[in-house]
């Protein structure tokens, strides 16, 4: 199948220019929920129109239905690693560092009961924040970098994969500091980081969406219920 070459990949810069802005506003605006969740807002708007004027959707963002066995598959191992690992680092090693982890018992997730969280609210959240971090700002990141690239005059001298280097950065900083994980999350929003990159490098190397949102449902579970549990 010939696919034509993307359009629009620049809409993907309106997610980190809203995060840009975010933090350049007065601490009182930045209190309101509406405005953390306003770069979230714009990256779906510039998702919805980068779907309207591209074709192919379904492969540019790595959601074809016959990945999603062999995904799902990749996703459960990786997200059970990364939510023990991150768990213990919470519960363990944070503590050490004479941080506070007291304050997860009052997030708006701790607040959701543990059968509406597990799987539904969790499941269906992975699912949003996959689409708009990996699926959209990701991957369009990657093309427009690529594209970039090209139009330099040494573009042939550019290591091998580097716009994909670049993007998976990118995006994971873009994700680490959003403006709703840094608020709820405080000091722990740093594990968004490594999260994001490893989560990056999935979806890069299987261009495979329901991998990346598996892992992300997954690793939330296993964190939500060791930590709750621990905090009761």
């Amino acid at each position: 199948m010939r696919i034509e070459p993307e359009q629009w990949p620049s809409l993907a810069l309106v997610s980190v220019a809203g995060t840009i802005i975010f933090y350049l506003l007065p601490h009182s605006y930045q209190e309101y929920t509406i405005v953390q969740f306003m770069p979230q807002i714009l990256a779906y708007l510039g998702l919805g129109m980068w779907t309207a004027t591209n074709d192919n959707v379904s492969i540019r963002l790595g959601i074809q239905s016959t990945h999603m066995w062999v995904g799902l598959r990749w996703g459960c191992m990786v997200g059970l690693l990364l939510g023990i690992g991150n768990s213990c680092i919470i519960l363990y090693i944070v503590p050490i560092l004479g941080k506070d982890i007291t304050f997860l018992a009052q997030t708006p997730h701790a607040q959701v009961p543990t059968l509406l969280m597990i799987p539904w609210t969790i499941t269906v959240i992975a699912i949003a924040v996959e689409f708009n971090f990996r699926g959209f700002l990701l991957g369009r990141l990657i093309s427009l970098i690529a594209h970039i690239q090209y139009l330099t005059p040494s573009y042939d001298k550019y290591p091998k994969h580097l716009n994909h280097i670049i993007a998976i950065l990118l995006s994971a900083l873009v994700f680490t500091f959003d403006p709703f994980m840094v608020s709820t999350f405080q000091h722990l929003h740093w594990i968004a980081l490594w999260d994001g990159i490893i989560w990056g490098w999935m979806w890069v190397r299987l261009k495979n969406l329901y991998a990346v949102m598996a892992a992300h449902a997954i690793e939330v579970m296993v964190l939500y219920l060791w930590i709750k549990t621990a905090l009761t």
